[in-house]
């Protein structure tokens, strides 16, 4: 006869000491891999102002006075105003994350099928519980 209720077995301290580790080495390396492999955070347009004047980079004279007030001139305020990230997608690159994305959502989920039924089939094989009312 079965034991109920169900039990599932318990992890050493050393055991879930590594699977932390090993979840902080898995998150630094998602997150550094794209950068590491130049696939993110790199895209930046520049545009030149010869002769920079806040009219000529688009700023009003509110805007102007605000940029004045955090120490910058026109010249030197034209560089980050004139620097903008390049938006452009790789559509190959997109597709590649779509595909690693559905792969791992349908790993997953036969994966936790299987362990679903087996933990059903472990508790409740032949032997029924009693039904709760």
């Amino acid at each position: 006869m079965k034991k109920f209720p169900y039990e599932p077995p318990q992890q050493s301290v050393l055991g879930q000491i590594f699977d932390a580790f090993s979840m902080l080495i898995l998150v630094f390396i998602t997150l550094y891999l794209p950068l590491w492999l130049k696939l993110a955070g790199s895209g930046t347009t520049a545009t030149e102002y010869p002769e920079p004047t806040w009219e000529a980079l688009g700023q009003n004279p509110t805007m102007a006075a605000q940029w004045e007030k955090l120490g910058f001139s026109a010249e030197k305020a034209a560089t980050i105003i004139g620097t903008r990230f390049d938006y452009s997608i790789s559509w190959a690159a997109l597709a590649f994350t779509l595909l690693i994305i559905v792969a791992y959502f349908v790993f997953m989920f036969l994966h936790s099928d299987r362990e679903y039924r087996d933990v059903i089939a472990e508790r409740f094989g032949d032997d029924q519980p009693p039904k709760r009312h």
